[in-house]
């Protein structure tokens, strides 16, 4: 059985890392593409601040830590990602990597986990936390948001708890051989050959290609992508077509879960300790990357590539406008700005491509 799907939708099954635009005859131009806008913006701002403030380019005490929360938030962009592919949102991203981080501490200090089974364990947390996000909201059909921000209260009273119980910091001391040296270690560090890699790139940065690598595959080249797009399109013509979307549901948040421990356990690194307070900040970098990116708040479309140039975007203005002295609330306002330009920007390339493409029929 099937059921008429519209344009839109058959091109973001198809394609589903190309703007939905394209597919309505000829080309997108280049000058209308969003990510090519994207990347255009960072370069820009990134010498524009290094002009500014030459130390903007010290490798060490700069591009390295700002490569690293350019790594760490496009992986909390990505968990986003997963849930909006189905026009849902998952408010309790943050929450979950606390939680997922949580059990990783237990494993590394009560049961002495090396450092990669502390984080497969975490994954599998997340994964688990985010599933059962996903089945109440199926189960039950309440809106992702309702659900999620249930979830992030429980959690919030819950994790606090779990510390207070096992530790006597309110964090897991234990730090397992390699996690300090992950922190610190850059590709410089990683050979083959006499080739070796920048000292400006942080190892963590591999964590997020290789998140990328897997959620783009899955929605690029997979059965479970399609449908999960196809959900985020439309739930009644993914049912008429044979789609388990409540599955499709529970599958999207698991994945978001899974990479909400990842996002944590990369800060966790960063920072050197496992504490309950981890993960507050990933509200909104979750959003913004992906949404900046072109994916649809609505669902049915997603940008892998979108969401790591919207994090660098959002994330060089950050450091930029910090090194230049702006305090915490001027920086909002700025950046919030900034982001209203480039949204805007967007729009306007948007309606041009539309009128030029009107005008070649």
């Amino acid at each position: 059985m099937s059921a008429p799907v519209s344009e839109t939708a058959t091109a973001a099954l198809q394609e589903p890392d190309q703007p939905p635009s394209s597919s309505r005859g000829g080309r997108t131009p280049w000058w209308a593409n969003q990510r090519i806008g994207l990347l255009i913006l960072v370069v820009l701002l990134a010498v524009l601040f290094g002009l500014l403030r030459p130390a903007f380019f010290n490798q060490q005490l700069v591009v390295f830590p700002l490569l690293r929360d350019i790594a760490m938030f496009t992986v909390v962009g990505l968990a986003q990602l997963c849930v909006l592919s189905i026009g849902h949102m998952n408010l309790a991203v943050g929450r979950m990597a606390a939680f997922s981080m949580m059990i990783t501490g237990i494993s590394y200090d009560l049961w002495h986990f090396s450092l990669y089974a502390g984080l497969l364990v975490g994954l599998i947390a997340g994964a688990a936390i985010g599933a059962l996000a996903g089945w109440v909201i199926a189960r039950t059909g309440v809106n992702s948001f309702v659900v999620t921000l249930a979830l992030d209260f429980l959690l919030l009273g819950l994790i606090p708890l779990v510390y207070t119980a096992l530790t006597d910091n309110a964090a897991f001391v234990t730090k397992p051989d390699g996690m300090r040296e992950m922190r610190n270690y850059s590709l410089a560090d990683i050979c083959i050959g006499n080739v070796c890699g920048s000292p400006a790139v942080p190892q963590l940065a591999l964590f997020a290609v290789i998140a990328m690598g897997v959620v783009g595959w899955i929605y690029s080249r997979t059965k479970l992508g399609r449908e999960l797009l196809m959900t985020g399109t439309s739930v009644k013509a993914a049912e008429l077509s044979g789609i388990p979307t409540a599955r499709r549901v529970i599958t999207a948040h698991a994945m978001s879960g899974c990479l909400a421990a990842l996002a944590g356990f990369m800060l966790a690194v960063s920072t050197g300790s496992i504490k309950a307070t981890i993960g507050e900040e990933f509200m909104l970098p979750s959003f913004l990357g992906p949404i900046l990116g072109g994916t649809l708040l609505a669902g049915g479309f997603i940008s892998v590539w979108g969401t790591l140039l919207g994090t660098a975007l959002t994330s060089v203005i950050r450091k930029g406008l910090d090194l230049l002295g702006v305090g915490l609330e001027s920086l909002n306002i700025y950046l919030g700005l900034i982001l209203l330009v480039a949204l805007s920007t967007d729009r306007i390339r948007t309606v041009l491509s539309e009128r030029q493409e009107v005008r070649q029929r």
